[in-house]
């Protein structure tokens, strides 16, 4: 049906609709009439107040876009602008406990519980921001493809906090550094009979007790195996031999993994940090991951006994702190290889 216009062109229709007692403007569609309600004042006065600020803001602050860059506006104001600002004045509040760091030799820490509860929280930043992405939110690592879990007490490079430092500088197998940890352990496919594997997977896995073992897996143990990793299993730190009569596996335990490992050694790579983290922020690193649980000590520091930091890196209930802003560590960010300490 086609529109109608009860009235001449520009004329109000005289008709009062009685529901409403108002007039109708005389539109006619399908049936449906429009009746004459304006707008409400106060309505058309805050859109016309609108339309004023809207011109007064794009005058003030950035708004429009061109080529390269928005238009700056009188006041010079920019959302980056303001970041930047908010973030030098978190680094202006960090700076202090950055320096008391700094100025501290890494195995000096723990005798300050303090600051090494500082570093522990500055660490745990970094973690989440630089490590997670082969280590995990939690540092159980991935057995799958031999990220290690740095949870346990068992280190394959030394669990000291200068061991830590090390290897977060230097990395291990890292093509970056001269001074990287490097080690391999030597295939022995084609060296060894079939049977000859069988029994030193054997005897691997008794080592630990998961399995028996032979008096001939013993002997090849021996011959071959025990140089670098010991003749109880149990390693040698220095050269990066993990130990072997524990539950802990890189690779896994099964004796598949077990018989692949011998055959045809996987060798982890994980990137040195020198050349992406400032020191403070490496040493705050090696401060998190030695809290984790399983950190060494030198010799008789602290009797014997870990000490305990306040607030430094886990709740009562086991999760991870919050940190504030002047807790997060602004730095490069790194990539994600294969890592092992």
């Amino acid at each position: 049906m086609a529109p109608s216009d009860s009235n001449a062109p520009g004329k109000q229709s005289d008709r009062i609709d009685e529901p409403t007692g108002t007039e109708f403007v005389g539109h006619e569609w399908d049936g449906i009439e429009e009746l004459n309600t304006p707008l409400p004042r106060w309505w058309l006065w805050t859109f016309y107040a609108c339309i004023a600020w809207a011109a007064v803001y794009v005058v003030l602050y950035p708004a429009w876009p061109m080529v390269e860059r928005a238009t700056q506006g009188l006041l010079g104001w920019s959302s980056r602008g303001e970041l930047v600002e908010e973030m030098g004045a978190a680094d202006l509040a960090r700076r202090a406990t950055f320096e008391r760091i700094a100025a501290t030799d890494i195995t000096k820490l723990p005798a300050s519980p303090d600051l090494m509860g500082q570093a522990i929280a500055g660490g745990a930043a970094a973690f989440k921001q630089h490590c997670v992405q082969c280590h995990g939110a939690g540092a159980a690592g991935y057995a799958e493809f031999g990220y290690p879990n740095l949870n346990d007490d068992d280190w394959i490079w030394g669990g000291e906090l200068e061991d830590i430092e090390y290897t977060l500088i230097h990395g291990i197998r890292w093509e970056g550094s001269d001074d990287t940890r490097l080690t391999y352990m030597p295939a022995f496919e084609g060296l060894l009979e079939d049977d000859q594997v069988d029994a030193v997977v054997a005897h691997v896995l008794s080592l630990s007790g998961e399995a028996s073992g032979s008096a001939a897996g013993a002997r090849i143990y021996e011959e071959n195996c025990s140089v670098c990793h010991g003749t109880d299993g149990g390693g040698a730190q220095i050269m990066g031999a993990p130990a072997l009569n524990d539950a802990i596996w890189l690779y896994g335990n099964t004796p598949q993994l077990v018989r692949r490992q011998i055959l045809q050694p996987r060798h982890g790579v994980m990137p040195g940090w020198s050349d992406k983290l400032d020191p403070v922020t490496i040493k705050m690193l090696a401060a998190y991951v030695h809290s984790r649980g399983g950190g060494e000590y030198a010799g008789d520091m602290m009797d014997g006994v870990a000490p305990e930091f306040d607030g430094a890196g886990e709740n009562d209930n086991g999760s991870e702190p919050e940190l504030d802003q002047q807790d997060q560590v602004a730095s490069a960010s790194g990539d994600g290889d294969d890592g092992e300490l």
